[in-house]
Formats: C-alpha cells, sequence, structure tokens
C-alpha cells in the first residue's frame, strides 16, 4: 500500500470521530489494502457539477467530512469575492441529504454567511429559484440526480441561478486543495445559528412564490379544467411528490393516481435501484398502476426532480417516449399555442443542446423561432437565458430542452425544471384529448410531417490504463478525417466544438463556434442523418449519437442501423490494432 494512503488512512480512524458509522467502516476494511486504496488514493474532484460519490469512509467518498471542506472553500471564495454573501440550501431524498445539507449550513454560517435553508427535501430547481428569489451569491443542492442508491453528491450555483461556471468551479477546488479537512473547517452549532438567525429555514411563502412563476408558464390556461384528464404519478421516491401534485391540482388536474411504493422519500429506491426515467425498469411499477387505472398519462420525476419521463397509451399497452420525442411534442405545441394566442415574443428564441434532435430545429423553423445550439449540459442553456437577460430580452426566450429529459419553459430558473415540464405535459395531453387525439397521435403526425428522426445513442468503453489514450487517438482521426461522406451518406456539414468551427460544404461556408470549447465532433449528412462525438472527460468512454431519417420508423430504423454498423466497423472510429 502507498505510505500517503496508508497515512489518510490511519488520520481518518483517529479524526472522523463526528460520525461514528465513517469509524466502523474504516476499522471493518483494515487490513484489505485494496478497499482502503479505494477510498483514499484520491480526493473528490470539485467540478462544475459539484460533488459526486459514492456514500462511505475516505477522501474518495460522500461523507461529512468531504462535503465540509468543500463548503469551506466554496466560503472562502465567496468572502474572496464579496464583502456579504448569502447561500441557498436545499437537498432530496437520498441517503444523508438532510445531514449534508445542514453540515454545509454550519459551516457557512461559521464563515459569517447567511444560510437560507429548505425545512424538508425540494426539487433541484427550487434552489436555482431560492438564489434568484433571496438574491443569494451561491447555492448548494446536494443530490445525486439519478444514480443509484449508494451514491449522494453535492450541485453548486452560482449568483445568477445557473450551475456554477468552469472558472468559479475552479476557484473553489483551488480553495479546497489547500484545506485540511480536519484542522481547516470552521463550523459552528446548527441550533445555535438557528437562533441567531445566521441559518435560517425557508418560509412557506417562498413556495407559494415558486409555484405562482412556474404557473405562469401555462399556455393554455384553463385546459384541464373538467377535462377529467387521468394521470398516474410517481415521484421514484425523490423530491416532486408535494410541488408537482400541487401544480397539477392547481391546473385542475384533479383525477391524480399515485404509484404508493415509490411515493414517499427512501434514498434506498427499493424498487428501481437506478432511479432514472430514461429507463424501462424505472417506470415499472407505474406501468402496473397504468393496466389498472387507465391514465391518459404517466408521468415520472426522478429523485431530484429535474427532469421528467412520460408514458402514454398506445393500442392495449403504453408507449415510454423518449426524452427528444417529449421535447419536440412540446416544442410544437408551445409555439404553435402561442402563435395562435398571439403570446409569441418579437424574435423568440429556444435553446437545445447539439447532441438534442435535430428534428427540433425544423419544428421551430416552421414557426419563425431562432433555435441556439449549446453544449451537453442544462447550464448552458441557463447560460443563454442570462445573455439574453442581461439585454433585458429573456422575455424571447420560449422552451429550451436536452435530450436527456430536461426541459424548461420560462425564465424564473436557470436549471431543468420537471414541475412545470409535468405541468406542460399535462395541459398539452388534456389539448389534445379534446380533439381526439393521444400522444401518440401527435407525434406520429409530426414524424408525418417531417420524416421519422430516429435517434439512438450508444457508449464504447475503453478500459485500462490505455483507455483514454485510445480515445484521444480516435478523436484525432476523426479531426483529420478527409473523405466527403460516411456511411454512404455525404457529408453536408461538420462542426468542431474543440477548434470552434462550423463548415457548410453545401452553400461553401464556415463560420466560428462562440460556445466554450468541447471535445465534440458532429457529423451532419445528407437527409438529415447525422453521427455525434462525444467522449468523457473522466471516465474511459465515447458516447456516439446517432440520427437516422426515414419515411417511416422501419425506414429510420435500418437508417439507423446502418450507420451503428458502418462506425463499429470503421477503421476511423475504431483503428484496427
Amino acid at each position: 500500500m502507498e505510505t500517503a494512503v496508508k497515512s489518510l488512512y490511519e488520520e481518518w480512524l483517529e479524526n472522523a470521530v463526528d460520525d461514528a458509522s465513517l469509524i466502523d467502516e474504516l476499522k471493518d476494511v483494515e487490513g484489505d489494502e485494496e478497499q482502503i486504496y479505494d477510498r483514499f488514493y484520491r480526493a473528490l474532484e470539485f467540478g462544475t457539477a459539484g460533488l459526486r460519490g459514492v456514500l462511505g469512509a475516505g477522501t474518495n467518498r460522500m461523507n461529512i467530512y468531504t462535503v465540509r471542506v468543500a463548503t469551506q472553500g466554496l466560503a472562502n471564495y465567496l468572502k474572496k469575492h464579496y464583502d456579504k454573501a448569502s447561500v441557498s440550501i436545499s437537498y432530496d431524498s437520498r441517503i444523508n441529504s438532510t445531514l449534508f445539507a445542514e453540515e454545509a449550513a454550519r459551516v457557512l454560517a461559521a464563515n459569517g454567511i447567511k444560510v437560507h435553508l429548505s425545512k424538508e427535501l425540494q426539487p433541484t430547481p427550487v434552489v436555482s429559484y431560492a438564489v434568484r428569489y433571496f438574491k443569494s451569491q451561491a447555492g448548494i443542492m446536494v443530490t445525486a440526480s439519478h444514480n443509484p442508491s449508494k451514491y449522494n453528491g453535492y450541485k453548486c450555483y452560482g449568483s445568477d441561478g445557473c450551475q456554477m461556471t468552469d472558472n468559479a468551479a475552479n476557484e473553489v477546488y483551488s480553495e479546497i486543495q489547500q484545506l485540511d479537512c480536519f484542522k481547516d473547517v470552521k463550523l459552528v452549532d446548527f441550533k445555535q445559528a438557528l437562533s441567531d438567525g445566521t441559518i435560517e429555514y425557508i418560509s412557506d411563502e417562498f413556495y407559494e412564490s415558486y409555484l405562482q412563476k412556474v404557473e405562469e408558464q401555462a399556455i393554455r390556461k384553463g385546459i384541464c379544467e373538467g377535462s377529467d384528464l387521468r394521470v398516474v404519478y410517481t415521484p421514484l421516491n425523490g423530491a416532486g411528490n408535494k410541488l408537482v401534485r400541487k401544480i397539477l391540482d392547481r391546473m385542475g388536474v384533479k383525477d391524480v393516481h399515485i404509484v404508493k411504493s415509490q411515493e414517499m422519500p427512501d434514498g434506498n429506491f427499493p424498487t428501481c435501484p437506478y432511479p432514472n426515467p430514461e429507463i424501462r425498469e424505472a417506470l415499472e411499477e407505474g406501468l402496473k398502476l397504468c393496466a389498472k387505472v387507465k391514465p391518459d398519462l404517466l408521468l415520472a420525476t426522478d429523485p431530484d426532480s429535474d427532469r421528467v419521463g412520460i408514458a402514454v397509451p398506445d393500442g392495449d399497452g403504453y408507449r415510454l417516449m423518449t426524452g427528444n420525442e417529449t421535447g419536440i411534442m412540446l416544442t410544437d405545441y408551445i409555439l404553435k399555442s402561442r402563435v395562435e394566442l398571439g403570446t409569441l415574443p418579437i424574435d423568440p428564441v429556444m435553446v437545445k443542446t447539439v447532441v438534442t434532435s435535430v428534428l427540433v430545429d425544423r419544428v421551430a423553423a416552421k414557426y419563425g423561432v431562432e433555435v441556439k445550439n449549446v453544449l451537453t449540459g442544462f447550464k448552458y442553456i441557463g447560460e443563454q437565458i442570462l445573455r439574453l437577460e442581461e439585454k433585458n430580452e429573456e422575455n424571447r426566450y420560449v422552451f429550451g430542452f436536452e435530450e436527456s429529459y430536461g426541459y424548461l419553459a420560462g425564465s424564473y430558473v436557470r436549471d431543468k425544471d420537471a414541475v412545470v415540464a409535468s405541468m406542460l405535459i399535462a395541459e398539452m395531453t388534456a389539448y389534445y384529448r379534446k380533439q381526439g387525439k393521444s400522444l401518440v397521435d401527435v407525434i406520429n403526425e409530426l414524424y408525418a410531417e417531417f420524416g421519422y428522426y430516429k435517434n439512438v445513442t450508444l457508449s464504447f468503453e475503453f478500459d485500462g490504463a490505455s483507455g483514454m489514450e485510445t480515445m484521444k487517438n480516435i478523436m484525432d482521426g476523426l479531426r483529420s478525417y478527409s473523405a466527403d461522406e460516411m456511411a454512404g451518406y455525404k457529408i453536408v456539414r461538420h462542426a468542431d466544438y474543440l477548434l470552434q468551427f462550423d463548415k457548410d460544404y453545401v452553400n461553401g461556408t464556415e463560420k466560428a463556434i462562440d460556445l466554450p470549447k468541447s471535445n465534440v465532433l458532429s457529423f451532419f449528412l445528407e437527409n438529415g442523418n447525422a453521427i455525434i462525438v462525444r467522449p468523457s472527460g473522466t471516465e474511459p468512454k465515447i458516447k456516439i449519437y446517432f440520427t437516422g431519417v426515414g419515411k417511416d420508423e422501419a425506414d429510420a430504423e435500418k437508417t439507423v442501423a446502418g450507420l451503428i454498423e458502418y462506425v463499429k466497423n470503421s477503421d476511423v472510429f475504431f483503428p484496427k490494432a
């Protein structure tokens, strides 16, 4: 065992006394060099998504000490930039989320920083709203999103309500690296800080303000009243239970059936070990209830309720809509309705990520709406809203989404929001139901109008010490790709987000990409087909996003299958040894 690792292990055995369970865990692994190494060979890195890791003892685990030292680093950063600061904090249903939120509050209060703390678990977008509502300089959300139950995390927000920028996160991480988690962290008694007002629980008036902002995003107010719309809803044992149900009720959706086994907060997620609404397993309990009560819609929000998945009636069963399909339908519904109602702003803008379906661009163009394509991650969508706000033009923003089930209408928060998305999906369902249409009918009509767009994402892993080097070689090879076609389709456009150029071969033009540098390559092929390649920055994994377009589903699936087959057998994508 490395001397430094052994030294850290012994230091924690001696000093991690504020949580007896951590000492017990460390004693249990005594003599197990592999286990000890995994806990101490590194410290959890603080990035733009904050911290995320497995719960347990050690520097490479989520525990009160890693949370405390990260918060002390955040406090030091805030004190360097602001004479007076406050931080808004909330948390979801994960194991130790309440504890970690309170520990973070203790550290901030000890540093003279005011804390606005949720009294109970809340959706992630609530923190984004709280930062703006209280004019805080930062926000903290304790969550690991849709990861399995053994994980927890700590997400940070900037003063604009967006997730922390790269520069700010780097500064905080630099502060953290200078600290000893046992000697350099300031702490105050939690009850004392509540008593003197340094820590203050967020009042009910705040949540009413948030719900009012959500309700303001309704397109056709009253459409759900008297519609007899029937909804099955599951919060997946997470934070969406109260606010999603409240907003549905306020919209007039009264016939709501809750998946009882997934209703109450439970960080163990006993019925869905991977609580991700993108996968069918997480929705199985909801689908069982659908078979009994026959709803018009199944809604499933992830544990921190910033993403939502849906299923809708299709013949004798229920069809799970992809994140792209739901976003495409919402885009069309919102734009069509606002044109009809005369509420579409001048020079309207919607925002999506570069890996989200290009069908959205075609739908938006139909209504004369500009589409801004941004890097993967909702913070980049929030950044576009901020740019509009800085020019007093935030009303131009009408909708934004990413293919991974995150949606936002309105500029009241700067993160994806499953509460507003659930409201709009229910509203959209009620609107089409009055016309005798299901959402399956709606998406099929859009496919009939624009062509069937089949989107498939595959991950390719490159294990071992050479994995990252192999990925670099693949990306370098693709950058030097000189042929004018892929898989038998002519390349009509090529974008490189690292070298920051976008070449249009049809029109013979090239433009610079005004986005942060990112190692992403897009190859847009004739007929609307596309291949987008993005390596992970932290894992030996490359994600490839395929778009196949056809006259119908079978045709599009055949096209996608051909693209996938080409990539798997290509010397360019996977050079032969």
